[in-house]
């Protein structure tokens, strides 16, 4: 028990019950016995209680979860779903139908997620007081993962011959299924009308997702979500934050480009696309309709997130201008400036004797200034300024330049390790001032900007 329970704390409760441990001589689960010891003799006040213990953290804090696992081969990745949640703050109480439990047992699921497995429709224990319509009402939404084709069959067509398909039933809560099958069952026709039907009466879908098959040579779509997709979308239905970006469509640029020298040589730099893909979420989060231009990374696509994605900088430009017109731009994309003028149709072979051939380079359009001069400009345009030197003076220049309303000005010297890393330190520059803001996390800064960014656009509304 006591290695559950540290599992499941947070971050900085554990490296404080880490120190604890170790100033006192202990392994980390003898001192969460004694901790536990100790509230056995004083009354369990908030002042006594560890906070970890007392209080749940997390996008998902307090939220109530009804987990049915389906019988599929994907149910394994369901104990990291259930982790995953619970790490969130998230209260998991699981049903396992009778095939499932020949991939998960029900003494995994139940340690996973704390709380006791449900897996018999007609269990004297349970149904003394209709445990099934409890179990379907009592949560704030059912996750089915994995949604077997049985499962999809039984909800399309309303039967309820198990625990499973029962509360599936009796629900008035929101139900969000992960399929995952064979991709000759996705595409079986019967498959097809029972999701049309599922669709049609209000069932939210995650997955499946493309790719190799448990079986032996078989590939395609099927592959049920992995946990994170998933937990991202529960984040997203659950989540009652207020949307001040509701209604605004915002266009975005993020990660490198590759510029083409010959079929297997480019010229690119070291963007990884954490930040403006960072941002580009965070706007989502807020409302905003996100229409995001990505170059290649090697990075998801952000949730929620509507993305293109483009190699080198004049493909970047041609689809950024179709995208337009928008409420506001933010142009994060390290766009290459330069580009070879004679890309090779064949691979420039290296001969002996020979010099390396001269790249006679010619300059790549300038997007952000495309977009800040543009008869369709948004009513507010962002621009990044990657610098190694000077980097207030360079960024000031690059706004009058533009035709930006911010730039947002990072150092990128190699010593700060900012491409590719997870931190920024970032400052905004404006035609009014500099505002500096401290050294955070990628996500940190992709949040404080969005609201920054829904700030703007209501006083520019007002």
């Amino acid at each position: 028990m006591a290695s559950i329970t540290i599992r499941n704390l947070d971050d900085a409760t554990k490296e404080r019950l880490r120190l604890r441990a170790a100033l006192n001589g202990r392994s980390m689960e003898e001192e969460v016995r004694l901790v536990l010891g100790e509230l056995d003799n004083e009354p369990p006040t908030p002042a006594t209680l560890p906070h970890a213990l007392s209080t749940a953290s997390g996008s998902l804090a307090g939220r109530r979860i009804l987990l049915i696992i389906g019988g599929g081969i994907a149910a394994y990745k369901c104990l990291d779903l259930i982790r995953r949640l619970r790490e969130r703050g998230a209260k998991i109480r699981p049903i396992l139908t009778k095939v499932a439990e020949e991939f998960v047992t029900p003494l995994a699921v139940g340690a996973l997620a704390a709380d006791k497995v449900f897996t018999e429709l007609f269990s004297r224990e349970d149904e003394h007081d209709v445990g099934h319509i409890r179990l379907s009402r009592e949560a704030d939404l059912i996750v089915v993962a994995p949604a077997t084709a049985d499962l999809m069959g039984k909800m399309a067509n309303g039967l309820a011959n198990d625990l499973a398909s029962a509360v599936l039933l009796a629900t008035d809560k929101p139900v969000l299924i992960a399929p995952a099958m064979n991709p000759k069952m996705w595409n079986h026709a019967a498959t097809r009308r029972n999701r049309a039907t599922l669709e049609k009466d209000g069932i939210r879908f995650i997955g499946p997702n493309r790719g190799e098959m448990a079986e032996s040579g078989e590939s395609g779509a099927g592959r049920m979500a992995e946990p994170m997709e998933i937990v991202g979308a529960i984040e997203k239905l659950l989540d009652r934050t207020p949307k001040p970006l509701s209604g605004k469509t915002i266009i975005m640029t993020s990660g490198p480009t590759h510029e083409p020298i010959d079929p297997v040589r480019y010229i690119a730099n070291r963007s990884s696309g954490k930040q403006g893909h960072a941002i580009a979420a965070a706007l989502a989060r807020l409302g905003a309709t996100v229409r995001l231009v990505s170059g290649p990374v090697n990075i998801p696509d952000p949730e929620g997130v509507s993305v293109i994605h483009v190699e080198s900088a004049r493909e970047m430009r041609d689809a950024v201008e179709q995208l337009l017109p928008a409420d506001a731009a933010v142009m994060v994309a390290a766009v290459a400036d330069w580009r070879y003028a004679n890309e090779a149709n064949e691979k420039i072979k290296k001969h002996p004797g020979e010099k390396a051939p001269a790249l006679q380079m010619v300059e790549n359009p300038d997007i952000l200034a495309g977009v800040g001069h543009s008869k369709l400009r948004p009513r507010l345009v962002i621009g990044f300024a990657a610098e190694t030197q000077d980097l207030l003076i360079n960024a000031q220049k690059k706004l009058d330049k533009k035709g930006a309303d911010w730039i947002v000005a990072n150092d990128v010297s190699h010593t700060k390790g900012v491409m590719g890393g997870d931190r920024n330190a970032v400052r905004i520059v404006t035609h009014t001032g500099v505002e500096e803001w401290p050294d955070m996390s990628k996500e940190e800064v992709a949040e404080r900007l969005a609201q920054k960014i829904a700030t703007a656009l209501q006083q520019l509304e007002a």
